[in-house]
This record gives structure tokens, sequence and C-alpha cells, in this order.
């Protein structure tokens, strides 16, 4: 916690919540449905679309309802990230403020767009047209891809050995023979590389079988690598007047660096997100360690849909010791007691955080 913080009390009844906001790949066929069941018929889902129908695209009412969920559409960029940021948002907009207080919030990859909306240094409107483009821009450029592989064991516990190795891939591999090789996410208890086809190849290669793994995700350009650089340019020029403006709740950035309302720099904001946070590899889980050191949450919630990156999370928080959890049996014991890591795109999270919501208000 910082000293800041440490010297504030805490707010009443309200509990501290960590905000951590999904990115692409948690919305596939299972969560098709999603946001007309949460948001259907609202003011701000009818502007999304009016939005997207201006655009010449499928609005996201018909994407989840009337189409067919087929992976090689829904999957694309231009429509796979406007839906799970309208999904991420209509959970935002059930946490009760009144209730809970967002002490800060941090997202995964793409989820760092989301989390602006979640801070207030986006409108709403704004953060669609901006996660809508770069959505398009990536899935027209489509610049190498991406390679998953865990480093931890099966109970979630740290193999650091290994994790040398696999960062050691990268120095051996990149460079030869055309292959172009980078680190993209540094998720948990998972190492996100970022290739060319060459350096994919190469790299599935020198990687040993492990369950499904290593998994090549499916539509994903190398994000956060140098491979984005075009991207980066193309972004910059067409998105110059996008107005970012200082959060309303610290944001925890790719680097683990924290955007605070009294200090942050819009121009600087901007900068970083369409600048290095496109070329340079995203540190999930240094911005996890944050923003449970710095700001002490009582829980943290991930918005949905899916549930794919609560375990990234709970490995990043069984690296830091958080609620004495050492791997993940006494992770899943201690979720069992109560819930401190609640993933809203789960029924009966969801609907656990809602109900302590109104517990909390007798």
């Amino acid at each position: 916690m910082s000293q800041r913080q440490a010297n504030e009390p805490r707010s009443g009844s309200r509990e501290r919540l960590l905000i951590v906001c999904p990115g692409r790949g948690t919305y596939n066929a299972a969560e098709w449905g999603t946001l007309n069941r949460l948001a259907g018929g609202s003011e701000w889902l009818a502007r999304f679309d009016a939005m997207r129908r201006e655009a010449g695209m499928p609005t996201l009412t018909e994407l989840d309802g009337e189409t067919p969920f087929r992976q090689s559409l829904h999957g694309r960029g231009e429509h796979a990230a406007p839906l799970i940021y309208a999904c991420a948002w209509a959970d935002l907009l059930a946490i009760d403020r009144e209730r809970y207080e967002v002490v800060a919030v941090t997202g995964n990859s793409m989820g760092w767009y989301i989390a602006l909306a979640a801070a207030g240094a986006l409108g709403p409107d704004e953060a669609l047209r901006l996660i809508g483009s770069m959505g398009l821009r990536m899935q027209k450029t489509l610049a190498g891809g991406q390679v998953i592989y865990p480093w931890v064991d099966e109970e979630w516990r740290p193999d650091w050995t290994l994790r040398r190795e696999l960062l050691g891939l990268i120095a051996r591999i990149h460079g030869r023979d055309g292959a172009e090789l980078h680190l993209s996410i540094d998720l948990g208890g998972m190492l996100v590389f970022g290739s060319n086809e060459v350096g994919l190849a190469r790299l599935s290669e020198a990687l040993p079988p492990r369950e499904r793994f290593p998994l090549r995700l499916h539509q994903h350009a190398a994000f956060h690598t140098p491979l984005q650089e075009g991207v980066k340019r193309e972004a910059r020029r067409e998105l110059a007047s996008l107005p970012l403006r200082s959060p309303e709740v610290p944001m925890i950035d790719g680097r683990g660096h924290v955007w605070t309302p009294w200090s942050t720099d819009p121009q600087a904001l901007w900068d970083y997100t369409l600048g290095e946070q496109l070329v340079a590899p995203y540190d999930f889980t240094a911005a996890i360690r944050v923003g449970v050191r710095e700001f002490a949450p009582d829980r943290i919630v991930i918005p949905g849909p899916g549930a794919t990156l609560g375990g990234a999370t709970a490995q990043a928080l069984i690296q830091l010791g958080w609620q004495g959890w050492s791997d993940k049996s006494a992770f899943q014991r201690g979720q069992a007691e109560e819930p401190k890591l609640l993933c809203m795109g789960l029924a009966e999270q969801r609907e656990w955080l809602l109900a302590r919501r109104e517990s909390l208000a007798v």
C-alpha cells in the first residue's frame, strides 16, 4: 500500500474493489447471447448499435442474438473487441458505487482500452470508437500471431527455472533465418509469445508438448511487439483527436505504472495508449502486483464475458501469496469459504456480488 493510502481511512461500509478488465479471447460460443441478456433494450447499447450501423458494421445486438455464433465471424477483431467491451460495460454498470469503492482499474491487453472507459478517462462511446478502430486495424493487418505456454505446474506453483528457459528461447530463435520472436504478454503463470510465422514455427518445435500447449491463439496478431509498428503509425494518425482525459480513479497500465486522477497528463496517456502499449510487452502480472500492493483491495472483480482471465489472475496472486494462497488448492479452498476473486462472467459469482451489494444495504 502506498504511503498516501496508508494514511487514508477506509471508507465506511464500502468494500474496496480492484477491477481487472478482460481482453481478446473471452467472447466465445458459450458467451453468445450474454450481451442481450444483460443489456438488451438499454439506451447505451442502442447508441453503440447506431454507431456500428453508421460505420457499415453489423450491430452488437445482431451479432449477439440474430447471427448464429461462428468463430470465423465473431472472432474477428472488429467484432470480437466491441462485443467484449460491451459485455464488460454491462457488468461494470451493475456494480453499485454507493456500496463498492473502485480503488483502481487495470486490464489485460485489449482490457487496457476497457479500463480507460471504466476509470472515466474515455467516455463509453469514445471507448467504443477506440476499441472498434483498433480491432479492425489489427484484423486487417494480422501481423504475426501469438502462442501461449504455461510456466507453472499443475498446482499453479511457479517454476522459475522453466520460466528462464522459456524466455531464453527468444534469444535463441529471434533474428535467425528470418524469425522474429518476442515476449508479448506476461500473463500470470503463462507467457504469451508474439512472432512472425517463421518464429512461431520454430517456437512450436522447441516447446515440449504439455496437454493443449503450446496453444496458437485464433485470429490474434503479434500484439505488444515491434511487429505492430505499422498499426501504431496508422492508429496515431487516425486517432489523433481521441479525447483522453485524467481518470476518475487510478489506472494501472501494462508496465505497472499508475495513472492517477491528480497527476495524469492526458497527452502522455494518449502517447502510451497509442505508442509503447502497442509495441512493447504487456506485463499483466506487474499490473496485478501493483494493484494489490498499492491499493489493498478487499476483492478483485473481473467483468465478463467469460472467465478465462480468472486463472491467470489467480496465478499472479499465488505468486504474491495474496490471501495466503500458495497454490491452486489453497486458492480453491479460500474461494469456497468466501470468494475474493470474482469473475462476473460466471453467473454464480456475478449473482454473489450483486447479493453482497444488497446485503450491505441492509
